[in-house]
């Protein structure tokens, strides 16, 4: 079995920092992040109104995420798990996104495409981690140290919000995008497609479908 190469990433991570990871290395951050989805996204991006506090004390970071978070009577916030969402919903922000966030490094669920990263995130010397699988949340908020702020909790709901977070050992994440722009899932794909048809052969179609899903086995992987 190859063993994964496995990297602790100071945040904010330097050009340099990010230049050394290869897409399929295992990473775990240390260092402040902030969370930031499709609200977030219109509000800065498509309404005009950027971002509430500076690259230093956002980080330089964003997790697509809805947070499980919570606010003491005393004040004191609390994030105990952070879910992560699909990225794909926000290519459309992007240009815009990295114009006001100074961010160099995406974290979510199931990428983009490289023909986004080489659009977007290429120039701006960022790159695209995601999440292993599915029912890490709580796995990901044993590494949430610290909740320093939140902000635009009132115009847009405590899931929606931006919340800041001091993470320790927070991970795992796999690089999915490089500098170059190149995609661990496409690559791996182009591996696996080939073989689906012969994977398939002489099956039955399916006897229950959801209203709209394809009949072409070679569709269901993206």
């Amino acid at each position: 079995m190859t063993k994964l190469n496995t990297v602790r990433l100071r945040l904010p991570a330097s050009t340099a920092d990010l230049a050394a990871l290869e897409i399929g290395t295992v990473v775990y951050l240390d260092g402040r992040l902030f969370t930031a989805r499709e609200g977030v996204y219109k509000r800065a991006v498509e309404d005009g109104f950027g971002l509430p506090a500076s690259p230093d004390e956002l980080g330089r970071a964003n997790f697509h995420c809805s947070p499980a978070a919570s606010i003491g009577a005393d004040g004191s916030m609390t994030v105990g798990a952070v879910t992560a969402t699909a990225s794909f919903r926000f290519a459309k922000y992007l240009d815009g996104w990295f114009e006001v966030s100074h961010c160099n490094v995406i974290i979510g669920k199931a990428g983009m495409t490289s023909e986004v990263y080489r659009r977007s995130f290429v120039p701006n010397s960022a790159i695209y981690l995601t999440t292993v699988g599915y029912g890490t949340g709580a796995l990901l908020g044993r590494g949430i140290k610290r909740v320093p702020g939140v902000y635009w909790r009132e115009e847009l709901g405590l899931a929606q919000a931006i919340w800041v977070l001091d993470v320790e050992n927070f991970g795992p994440f796999l690089v999915e995008s490089d500098l170059a722009g190149n995609s661990l899932f496409e690559r791996e794909n182009a591996k696996i497609a080939p073989s689906i048809e012969k994977l398939y052969a002489g099956t039955h179609p399916a006897t229950l479908r959801r209203f709209g899903e394809t009949d072409d086995k070679t569709d269901e992987l993206i």
